[in-house]
């Protein structure tokens, strides 16, 4: 009776801490220590179910063993694990040398394994694992008690465990959900929704709270600045400079002095010390947009900042320190810039710690009605304009545009056709574009008529067949599509 009461009293307490422990692993581990304490074994193991694994399962936890592997130690519990998983019933030997049931284990005979009790993990009707226990220092190391209170316990455990996999489950899944709220929330007035323009978030935000350099990469007018300003307004150092410096519009004679400062007297006119933009910028992010034009003399001088954190002003003789992140840009193809000796590699590779592509507005056709809804707005706003909204045949024009601007030549034409407009609607006529670009509204021969039936039958056929998600894809209506299908005579 009294050893049944500290059994009991054991399982309060132990029932009490494997459900306070929500983090698998650790409560995996805590399960074979209670076991192995209170059953004074010396070795023991948990396993449970893995598909992924060819026997079905995996060894989560163990002490004494040399390794999870199926080593000659460890393949000593084997027959009597397979027993256990098999028929769901536990196995308690006191003399496993002498027990029939695993004669032919010569691994036992090896190790010289007397005592073993092995008990199944359930879960509902499930064999979820087992929990395994061997002693080889006494033939009656475990008793019929100690397996009703292994079995209670396993019982107990597996309760625990799956508890603590859900948990575990949906922590990791709230973790993800919030990452994508944060991203939403952190890139609130960066339009768009396409999956490639999702990617460039997603990888703007693991980049908010670390101070590697970052280099934009894409075509003029895909928003490098924009993120590299997002970067900076979400990250650790919001709240202090950031100095945009363009490198293709600083004439190479003046570059290093607007880059780094002078000291009086180191060149004709300068007749007071001067910062430099790397200065203004300490504390904050330096943004080097162009970074492809930067000339070869003032690329190791850049590499410099980088790796040291260092830089020296003109006509000066000491070093001073930077406190800056370095955000570059570039529309051009380093790696080629590279082979062909105009730019050093590894100033590329110092630069491209975390590289990040914007894919051209072409390539993001879904945000094309987004980013001209939006435009539309904020130009009405600006310009005084009464309009609320855009005809469907304006939005195939720009769907059918290549945009070789980008999003700063869609901005701009919407500007302009919002100040045109004097009506409440944007129509096609209010678009003013350049007609010698055939890819426009001409492509051998082509009316813009046949180009709208080309894209909305490509986009129909994309959809296999669905007039609904063609038309929302489009940024159209339903009624405007069918009506435009039921015109040209075809229900294909």
């Amino acid at each position: 009776m009294e050893n049944q009461k500290d059994n009991f009293n054991a399982l309060f307490q132990i029932t009490r801490t494997i459900n306070s422990i929500l983090e698998p692993d650790a409560l995996l581990e805590k399960v074979l220590e209670i076991a192995m304490t209170h059953l004074s074994a010396e070795r023991g193991f948990v396993m449970l179910a893995d598909n992924m694994s060819e026997s079905g399962y995996t060894v989560v936890a163990l002490k004494n063993f040399n390794s999870k592997k199926a080593s000659d130690e460890f393949a000593a519990s084997s027959s009597v694990v397979t027993t256990v998983l098999q028929t769901g019933e536990p196995v308690l030997t006191f003399d496993a040398m002498s027990d029939e049931r695993f004669e032919s284990s010569v691994s036992i005979m090896a190790q010289k394994i007397l005592s073993i009790i092995c008990i199944p993990l359930r879960a509902g009707e499930r064999i979820a694992g087992a929990v395994y226990l061997d002693s080889s220092k006494s033939r009656k190391a475990f008793t019929e008690d100690a397996l009703k209170f292994l079995t209670v316990f396993g019982g107990l455990a597996a309760i625990a465990i799956e508890n603590a996999q859900r948990y575990s489950i949906l922590e990791t899944q709230n973790t993800r959900l919030k990452n994508e709220a944060d991203v939403s929330h952190l890139f609130s007035n960066i339009i768009g929704k396409s999956e490639k323009w999702r990617k460039v978030l997603e990888i703007s935000q693991r980049v908010l709270d670390v101070d590697a350099a970052v280099l934009l990469t894409g075509e003029s007018g895909t928003g490098k600045e924009l993120i590299a300003r997002a970067i900076h307004e979400n990250g650790t150092r919001k709240g202090q400079s950031f100095v945009a410096v363009n490198s293709s519009a600083l004439p190479e004679n003046l570059m290093e002095s607007e880059l780094f400062g002078y000291v009086k007297g180191s060149f004709t006119g300068a007749a007071s010390d001067k910062k430099g933009l790397v200065e203004v910028a300490n504390g904050g992010t330096l943004f080097l947009d162009e970074i492809g034009e930067l000339p070869l003399s003032l690329q190791a001088k850049i590499l410099r900042l980088l790796q040291e954190k260092e830089y020296r002003r003109v006509g000066d003789t000491v070093n001073r320190k930077a406190n800056i992140r370095i955000i570059a840009a570039t529309n051009k193809e380093l790696k080629e810039e590279v082979k062909a000796n105009r730019f050093r590699e590894d100033l590329f590779f110092r630069l491209n710690v975390v590289g990040i592509h914007l894919p051209p507005l072409r390539e993001r056709k879904d945000d094309i009605p987004l980013l001209a809804n939006y435009f539309v707005k904020k130009a009405a706003e600006n310009y005084k304009r009464p309009i609320d909204s855009i005809h469907p045949d304006a939005m195939q024009i720009m769907l059918a545009n290549q945009w070789k601007g980008n999003v700063r030549e869609f901005q701009n034409v919407i500007e302009r056709a919002v100040v045109l407009c004097r009506g409440t609607q944007l129509m096609k006529d209010d678009f003013l574009f350049d007609t010698s670009d055939q890819s426009v509204l001409q492509k051998n021969g082509m009316t813009l008529a046949d180009v709208e039936r080309q894209l909305i039958e490509t986009t129909l056929n994309e959809m296999n067949g669905n007039r609904t998600r063609t038309a929302e894809k489009l940024g159209v209506s339903l009624r405007w599509l069918q009506y435009r299908i039921k015109e040209w005579g075809t229900e294909g």
